[in-house]
C-alpha cells in the first residue's frame, strides 16, 4: 500500500485537487504500473480509505455533462507530512525484500536434477521474456519519457539482468550442488 499511497498523495501535491478518474489517467499518463506497484484499479479503494484517515479530503463533488458524479480530493497538511515521510523511508530503506524462490529451492530435496534444472530453465527463459519486453517498451517508450522516467526503465532493466545472471549461476552449479545436498549436516 505504501507505493499506491506515495501515488496518490504525490500526484495530489503536484496536481493539485484531482477526482479519482484523473488520478488514475495521471497514473496512465506517467506510467507508473511499469515501475512502481500502482496498479490503477486499486487507486479508488485508497482514495476512500485515505480520506477516511484524514491524509486527503473529498473538497467536493461534480458531475459534467452525463457522467457519474465524481468526487474532487485535495491533500492535507496531515498528507503533506505523509507523503514527506514516506518519500524519505523509500528513498532511504535499502533492504531487499525476499525471493519466495530462494524458499523454494531449499525444500527441493524430492526433484531429481532434470526436473529441477527444467524448472529453473523455464523461470529464467520467462525472465529473458520479460527483459526483452522491457526492452522493447523502453525502446519505444523512450522518446516520451521525461525527467527521472528513464531512471526507472533502467532499474527494471538491471533488476532483470541480475535475475538472469543468478539463475545462469545456479544451473551452472546446479549438479554439484545436488551432488553436495546430504553431505552437510
Amino acid at each position: 500500500m505504501g507505493a499506491v499511497r506515495l501515488f496518490i498523495l504525490g500526484a495530489l501535491a503536484r496536481g493539485g485537487p484531482m477526482h479519482g478518474h484523473q488520478i488514475r489517467r495521471a497514473a496512465q499518463v506517467d506510467r507508473t504500473e511499469l515501475w512502481a506497484d500502482v496498479k490503477p484499479g486499486s487507486l479508488y479503494g485508497a482514495l476512500r480509505r485515505m480520506a477516511d484517515e484524514g491524509v486527503i479530503e473529498a473538497l467536493r463533488t461534480e458531475r459534467v455533462g452525463n457522467m457519474p458524479e465524481r468526487t474532487v480530493y485535495t491533500i492535507t497538511e496531515e498528507g503533506r507530512r505523509e507523503l514527506s515521510v514516506l518519500r524519505h523511508t523509500i528513498l532511504t530503506t535499502t533492504k531487499l525484500r525476499p525471493d519466495p524462490v530462494d524458499l523454494a529451492l531449499a525444500y527441493t530435496e524430492d526433484l531429481d536434477e532434470v526436473t529441477l534444472r527444467a524448472l529453473v530453465e523455464d523461470r529464467r527463459a520467462a525472465l529473458v521474456a520479460e527483459l526483452a519486453s522491457w526492452k522493447h517498451l523502453q525502446e519505444h517508450a523512450g522518446p516520451y519519457l521525461d525527467g527521472l522516467e528513464p531512471l526507472g526503465f533502467d532499474h527494471v532493466l538491471i533488476r532483470l539482468e541480475a535475475e538472469v545472471t543468478w539463475h545462469d549461476r545456479v544451473l551452472d552449479k546446479l549438479t554439484d550442488l545436488l551432488a553436495n545436498r546430504g553431505e552437510q549436516t
